[in-house]
Formats: C-alpha cells, structure tokens, sequence
C-alpha cells in the first residue's frame, strides 16, 4: 500500500503522520485548515441533529423522559466514536490512493487491485452508485445548514419567521455568485472562524452540563441499547435522526489529499470531537431540565444577548460548511471524467499556486437550481433533515464495501482478518441505511431520485462510450499496416508536424483517413497521439510522455494524467523535448476528429437511452479547450457514426 505524503499549498511535501521536523509549521497551518473544510458540515450537525432524534422519538410538543434523552445521546455518542472516529478517522483514512481519498478514488484503487477481471464491473457499478448518491448530499447540504442557521432569527424575535426563507435564498445566491472567483481569499477564514464555532458550541454546552450532570452517564452504551429494544419501531427510526450526527464524515476521508493524515487525525481528536460531544450533552442537560426547549435546544442554550451573535456565527459557519460540498462536487466531478463516467465538462484553475481549487460553470448553476428548488419544497430544516440520510448512508456502505477489497488485496490481509475489522462497521451503516429508507415517503425519495438520475447519466454514457469504439474499431485500419503502406507509396510531403488525436493509438485515427483521402498530402512528421488517464490521482512528470516511433515519419505519443489532474496537451509535449522529439507548437497542425452521432437501427442499448448518450454528446465540452490546444493550431474533421 502506498502511504504517499501530501503537499502544502507551496508545494512542500507533509509528512502524513503528524507535525515532525521542518514541517511542524505546515501541519499547524493544515490542521486549522482541514477544522474548516474538512469538518464543516458535521461541525454543523448540532444546528438540528438533537432536535430531530427527540422529536422523532417522543413526537411533536412531548415531553422526553430522562430514559428518552440518555439513550439518544449515547447513540449519539458511539456513533461519532464508531462511525467518524474508529472507521474512517483510524482506518479508511489509511486507504489512501497515493495521497488521494474519497469514493471514487478508493473505486480506482479496488480496481487496480483486482485487474479487470471478474469483480470489476461491480466495482465501477459501486462507484458510480456512491459518486451519484454525493450530489444528492451536495445539494441537501446548503440548503438544510443554512436553513436551519438562519431559523434561528425567530427565537431572537417571531417577526423573523416569515423572513428565514428569502433570507436563505439570498445567502445561497450569493454563495454560489462567488464561486467563479475562486475559494483562495475566502479560504483563509474557513479555519478560523470554524474554530471559533466550536469553541461557542463548547461554552454553549459547558454551562448546561453543570447544571444537569447525569447526562454523562450517556458515555454507558447501555442505555442506547435499552432505547433501542425498548422502543421497537420508534427507536429504529429515532436511528434516521441520530444518523445526522455523522453527515460530513465522507468529507475526511475525501479531503485526504487536500490535508494529510495527520492534520486530519489531529483535529478531529482534540478540537472537533470534544467540542461536538459537550454540545450534544449540553443540549441533553438542557433538554431535561425544560422540556419545552426541544423548539430548538441549540440556541436556547446561549443567553439572550448572545443569540443574534451565534445566528451569524451559524450563518457563517453554514456557508463554509456548504462550500466544502460545492468545491467536493466539482472535484468528484473531474475524477468522474477522467474516469470515464461523465462527458467533458469545462473547468476553470481559480488559483495558480493550489493545483485543487476549480471552477465548474454548469456544476455550479445545476448545484444553484437544486438547493434552491428543495428550499422552497421543503422551507424548513425539520422537513428537509428527513431527506439527508439515505444519500450519506447510501455512500457509507458502499465506501465499506470497496474498503474490504483494498483492505484484502492491496493491504494483503487474510480474508477473514478483512470481514473481522470491517463487517461491524458494514452493519452499522446498513442499519443507519434501513433506519433512514424509514423516511422515504418525508423527503427520503429526493436523494434516491437525483441519484437515480445520475447513475443513469453514468452508466449511458460508459456504455454508450464503449459501444461507440467498438463501432469505430471495425471501420479503422489497424496504424502500422497504414505506415508501412504509405512508406512505401508516398504521398505529397507537406513542411510542418500533424498531431492526429485518438483514443486507440493501435489504429489510424479517422482524422488521418479522412485528411489523406480529402487533401491527398501527408505532413513531413506526423504523431498520432492517444491522452491516458490513470488510476492513480496524478503522474510523475518523468512518466507522463511514451514516445515509440512506427516507420521513419511517425510516431506513437501517449499523455498520461492522473484522474485528479487536468489534461494540458501542449505542456506535456513539451516534456517530450527531452526524448528528443523536437516539437514547436507554432508549426505544428492538430487534427481532431467531430463525430456526428445518429441513432442506428439496432444499437446496444435501448433507443432512449441511445438518445440520451447522443444529447450528452452534444453537451461535452469541446476537446480543443478541455485539452488545452491553441484553437489557432486545430483542423477538426468532420465525420457521421451512427450508434
């Protein structure tokens, strides 16, 4: 297994495992990162996740039993210990691919571990299942924290109430207005203003705590057992509501790449946790000692004069949360390309120093029309909170599942030792799943629905993908067949060097074809060049060029790029000079092939879902800018395939 370490925004390297020699200061300074991008959204949790276990446990307007409230805040207890803490903050955040987490990297690490043999297929299908179940948590995100942030206005006064829904319409706005600026500036803030919230919700807890201290006897699992068994039905679906204590817990082991280990680690140990847990027994002591403060336990846990401060302290700390899903949609989003899961989309680098930190314009307005729609679906963060668990326990057990296979082969433990470490953590998340699937018919359908959605966008185009090769490779002529015949009856030579892009660098792309049989020239040097994207997030620059001749005027050139890198053409053949490849781009011609897709007769796939892949087609983004190719330098050939 490789345990690369991760890199400082300067390029540096950070040791994974803590802040040891001259990087003391770097792991300091990505340790208060990660408190703000890293733990935003769980970090947020208490806004709602008490108030939503007690009602669902007691009903509406009832008074909860000092029984009631233990045994919800020791599930809520052991879940932060076994979910966050024991599964990914001890072990998943060791699966890393060379640097990288999150899904879909632990998917491409699986993947490589097994080869493409029997198992693979499911492997892609787990991926996409867990890629598409995100978005579904990246647009609940916003739109439940800052709901729930700005709820707190009608306890300062009711005047507010009938203003909390425009009020968060404008901070989502504005919110998603900003992203094409970039998050460098705004980043800055994320940690320290983080740290401040839980610091307040420490305090807030604290005092509370004092007053009431049986509610530590909550650390005994005993009595989240006893609720359960004794509740029947009831305390299975209080489980859904103790689940929201855990949403966020995807974004440590996503971020890996972005802060390291150790600073991880560190943080959620000794800032995030502690302050998380005193909260929550805070909200407990004051729940049993006014039974009418399950309105909303969390602001009624601060003084008067210290609300309007915490509602804009929530408010902030709601936008930050919410800026750590959007960014982690457009990352996904790019390894969903580079893997072959979604069409070319166009990405904008906001920061020339941090390589991660990019732009989607149609993730961001799709993202926008999505949190705004549930807004107004839903208006309040009580409805919204029963849609948010089926999509974050969905990626759980499939997060699970993939780490078993690592764990076994790439980790090289026995098969037993891989089911004894992670089958309890499995049926944990199967039950939060179950416990969750409760409340479809409330807002759980939301989540499975948009999900739905984009596995069927995934899946149509990886299979529309391969189909339309398959097709292509039966009209093309295999290259070296080409060369040697064209060696031997030359055709016109023309100065300059013709880069021909293809995906199949075995057979003569229809670029060549079609420019032969059209101008009947050949250029005096000629690359047929083939773009790879590895299984791993990014290659080393001495690996990023093959350079193999075929014949004495072509060569056979392949890219490779990492999946979390994007793909500069004209940089990476500039590495090529040192191979000896004299390449000068002001005098060399990129020929590109445009297909135009019509539906076939009989295609594999069924006709609307041929239609489907031809209109997503059409929405890929061009290939002369998703490359980087100066548009000056491209010849695009036109050509009609029917699928």
């Amino acid at each position: 297994m490789s345990h690369s370490a991760t890199t400082a925004s300067d390029g540096s390297p950070v040791p994974a495992d803590g802040p040891e020699g001259p990087h003391k200061t770097n792991f300091w300074a990505l340790t208060v990162g990660s408190i703000g991008v890293v733990y935003g959204d769980i970090g947020t949790s208490p806004l709602y996740a008490m108030r939503e276990s007690v009602v669902a446990a007691v009903g509406p307007g009832n008074a909860a039993s000092e029984t009631v409230v233990l045994g919800i805040l020791s599930l809520i207890i052991w879940a932060l210990f076994l979910v966050v803490t024991a599964k990914y903050v001890l072990i998943l955040l060791r699966a890393d691919n060379n640097g990288e987490g999150g899904t879909l990297a632990l998917m491409a690490l699986a993947s490589r571990a097994i080869g493409r043999g029997r198992g693979s297929g499911l492997l892609i299908l787990l991926g996409i299942v867990s890629g598409a179940l995100f978005y579904g948590d990246a647009i609940i995100t916003p739109a439940l924290s800052v709901l729930s942030a700005i709820e707190g206005l009608k306890i300062v006064t009711p005047a507010f109430d009938a203003y909390v829904v425009p009020i968060t319409v404008v901070i989502l706005v504005a919110l998603f207005a900003v992203q094409s600026r970039g998050t460098a500036r705004v980043a800055a803030f994320f940690g320290p203003i983080t740290l401040v919230w839980f610091a307040a919700i420490a305090v807030g807890g604290i005092w509370h705590i004092g007053q009431n201290i049986v509610v530590l006897k909550a650390f005994n699992p005993y009595y989240g057992v006893y609720f359960l068994l004794h509740h029947g039905v009831i305390g299975f679906y209080t489980l859904g509501a103790v689940f929201l204590v855990v949403t966020g817990s995807e974004a440590l082991y996503a971020d890996l790449g972005h802060f390291g280990r150790g600073p991880i680690r560190f943080a959620w140990l000794v800032v995030v946790l502690p302050a998380l847990l005193v909260n929550y027994l805070g909200q407990g002591a004051l729940v049993l000692a006014d039974p009418k403060a399950i309105e909303n336990p969390f602001y009624l846990l601060f003084p008067s004069w210290a609300l309007l401060p915490m509602v804009l302290l929530a408010a902030a700390a709601t936008v930050i949360a919410s800026q750590a899903v959007i960014t982690g949609a457009y990352s996904l989003t790019r390894q969903a390309i580079q893997l072959g899961l979604l069409p070319r989309l166009e990405i904008r680098h906001t920061s020339e120093s941090l390589f991660g930190q990019i732009y989607m314009p149609r993730i961001n307005t799709l993202l926008l029309v999505g949190v705004l729609l549930l807004v107004a679906l839903f208006r309040s963060s009580g409805a919204l909170a029963s849609a948010y668990g089926i999509a974050v326990t969905g990626t759980m057990v499939v997060t699970a599942l993939m780490s078993m296979i690592v764990i076994r082969k790439v980790w090289r433990w026995p098969l037993i030792g891989a089911l004894v470490l992670m089958l309890p953590f499995l049926f944990i998340d199967l039950t939060f799943l179950a416990a969750n699937l409760l409340k479809i018919a409330e807002g759980g359908w939301m989540p499975l629905a948009l999900g739905a959605l984009v596995m069927v966008l995934m899946y149509t185009w990886r299979r529309g993908s391969r189909l339309l090769v398959m097709k292509t490779r039966k009209l093309e002529i295999p290259l070296d067949s080409l060369v040697a015949s064209l060696e031997k009856k030359p055709p016109t030579r023309v100065p300059g060097t013709a880069v021909f892009l293809t995906s199949d660098p075995d057979f003569a792309p229809t670029a060549l074809m079609h420019s032969l049989k059209h101008y009947k020239v050949l250029h005096e040097k000629n690359v047929i060049l083939t773009v790879e994207t590895a299984d791993t997030p990014r290659v080393n620059p001495a690996e990023r060029v093959r350079i193999e001749p075929v014949g004495e005027t072509f060569l056979r050139v392949v890219l490779r790029f990492g999946f979390m890198e994007q793909p500069n053409v004209p940089k990476a053949l500039a590495i090529a000079r040192r191979s000896g490849w004299q390449f000068d781009i002001m005098s060399t011609s990129f020929f590109l092939s445009r297909r135009l897709l019509k539906p076939a007769a009989k295609s594999g796939m069924p006709r609307w879902q041929d239609r489907l892949f031809i209109s997503l087609t059409r929405t890929a983004n061009d290939a002369t800018d998703y490359f980087q190719i100066p548009t000056g330098r491209v010849v695009e050939v036109g050509t009609q395939v029917t699928v």
